[in-house]
């Protein structure tokens, strides 16, 4: 079948200025791009007035984890409708693949945010993935996972027989075909691997020219990874960390959602970007200025390992209450950022309102009603914070050569849902409009410079030869609802997948047209 769009305003993807014309797709493929195509074809749209762009990139995503779920589909749709035709998968150290099939620990395997249905090994990925992907995907393997199918989340370091394992596992992701690998210094399994450990996995991406994605061990001044509390910001720490990771090692480096959590954070920013530049990295980072995370994002990793009858020590409580507060103080955080997102069913009027408004609902005082969050929910209520980096910050970093976008976001089964996940990267453009940005450069940031950092071929740019992956939009008419979460964008008028139209003047048709984005490595 060959389809003709007409007359838009083409922006190819490599930051170039956009012009008036006309791109031809014939099956798969983009077979000519020029001012005025004369071609039979089964299909013509007209575009005027609409903006032709490569389809968008997420340059950090999880969707992995849900590929063999029940109802596929639901998981991906939202990111589909905003544009989205391709992810960045396996970061923070958390892939569904990379442990061996009669692992004992692969219920551990997800950081304790994600639960692959059988994980296995990278072989076994792509076979379940087969006629079940609605979207591209371009995968990494996560050092979290193999180390958790070797020894589970625990803190015991791994033997010589054991790290010959995880290297195993690396080896054989890579030569399949993944782009490269991601440690998640912040979850478990991956907070415990010594220094050594790291570099060795890092070394091995790097023998096939693989990229190193980093969730680092803090992202705010404070954190309870560190001690002493008071010492240098705590998120410059966790990046000399990750940039001496990517020094020793030699592999090219990736640093995840570079934000900085928290009032007292922000003016860490600017010495962040120095050292970015300085080393000629790349990072990526969100739209919106809050963020998902668990109720014991701000508990020390100490606490959660007593049992409950410890934790209602008094001694404990007293320590416990004046960390929390000295940490948050630090932070530039209160009790009314932390939004409740999802608990168990029988707490449900607790959703949609921050820990201050149930305290006061409750008459307890907030650190009070937050530990009884923790209790109630075992430490796994879903929360979503703010100050997350500021609206100035999220321009500056917009501007930045080196910046990519991405949503860092998935569909949850129940409680309120991330609105990245729904309008993440149309929320990029709408701010770019508002600012006045060059938009063509802010395109290139979602298709073509994220495809040329990760390695994926023949994607990420308007060209003949390469993949028909377009998302058309009215720019003008672009919008999102910040009210409901859940809200399809406006303004995105057709998707194409492969050449596939899932997305037809605005009404979304589901399709299993995605592919598994490989790289060769052989």
């Amino acid at each position: 079948m060959k389809t003709l769009l007409k007359n838009g305003f083409v922006y190819d993807g490599t930051g170039q200025p956009a012009f008036i014309g006309d791109v031809l797709v014939e099956e798969q493929q983009i077979v000519e791009i020029d001012t005025n195509i004369n071609s039979k074809v089964d299909k013509t749209i007209d575009c005027s007035g609409l903006c032709i762009a490569p389809g968008f990139i997420d340059a950090h995503s999880h969707n992995d984890f849900f590929v063999n779920k029940d109802e596929t589909e639901q998981y991906f749709a939202p990111f589909i409708k905003q544009g989205i035709t391709t992810q960045i998968t396996g970061n923070c150290g958390l892939s569904p693949f990379g442990i061996a099939e009669n692992s004992p620990f692969k219920a551990q395997v997800g950081g304790g945010i994600f639960h692959g249905e059988n994980p296995g090994s990278f072989a076994q990925f792509l076979t379940t993935a087969q006629g079940r992907l609605h979207m591209n995907i371009a995968p990494l393997v996560g050092h979290g996972t193999i180390r958790a199918g070797i020894n589970g989340n625990t803190s015991a370091p791994l033997s010589k027989t054991q790290m010959k394992e995880l290297l195993f596992y690396v080896n054989e992701a890579l030569k399949a075909g993944a782009f490269g690998g991601s440690l998640g210094l912040m979850y478990e399994p991956g907070l415990y691997a010594p220094f050594s450990e790291l570099v060795a996995f890092s070394k091995e991406v790097a023998k096939y020219d693989g990229i190193l994605t980093v969730h680092p061990r803090a992202c705010s001044k404070i954190s309870l990874s560190y001690r002493p509390i008071f010492t240098r910001p705590h998120i410059e720490l966790a990046f000399d960390e990750v940039a001496t990771i990517a020094k020793e090692s030699g592999v090219k480096l990736h640093y995840s959602h570079l934000i900085c959590v928290g009032k007292s954070t922000w003016n860490s920013c600017d010495w962040l970007l120095n050292k970015i530049h300085t080393l000629g990295i790349t990072y990526d980072f969100y739209a919106f200025c809050h963020g998902a995370s668990t109720i014991t994002v701000i508990l020390p990793p100490w606490y959660m390992g007593l049992s409950l009858e410890k934790r209602k020590n008094k001694f404990v409580q007293l320590r416990l209450k004046l960390l929390i507060n000295i940490t948050r103080k630090l932070l530039g955080l209160d009790f009314d950022d932390f939004l409740i997102a999802d608990m168990d069913k029988k707490y449900k009027d607790y959703l949609g309102k921050n820990i201050a408004e149930l305290a006061k609902m409750e008459r307890l005082s907030k650190i009070d009603m937050y530990l009884k969050l923790v209790e109630l929910s075992n430490g796994t209520a879903r929360i979503y914070i703010s100050k997350y980096n500021n609206e100035e910050i999220i321009r500056t970093l917009m501007q930045d050569d080196l910046s990519m976008l991405m949503t860092d976001a998935w569909i949850e089964d129940r409680g309120i849902q991330n609105q990245a996940a729904f309008q993440g990267l149309p929320y990029f453009l709408i701010k770019a409009r508002e600012a006045n940005l060059p938009l063509e450069k802010i395109i290139h940031k979602m298709s073509g410079k994220t495809a040329e950092r990760f390695g994926l071929p023949s994607r990420g740019i308007l060209k003949s030869g390469n993949f028909a992956d377009i998302t058309v939009f009215d720019f003008k008419k672009l919008s999102v609802d910040l009210k409901t979460p859940n809200a399809t964008p406006n303004g995105i008028t057709y998707v194409f997948i492969n050449g596939n139209i899932v997305v037809d003047n605005g009404v979304y048709t589901p399709s299993t047209c995605g592919q598994m984005v490989l790289k060769n490595n052989n």
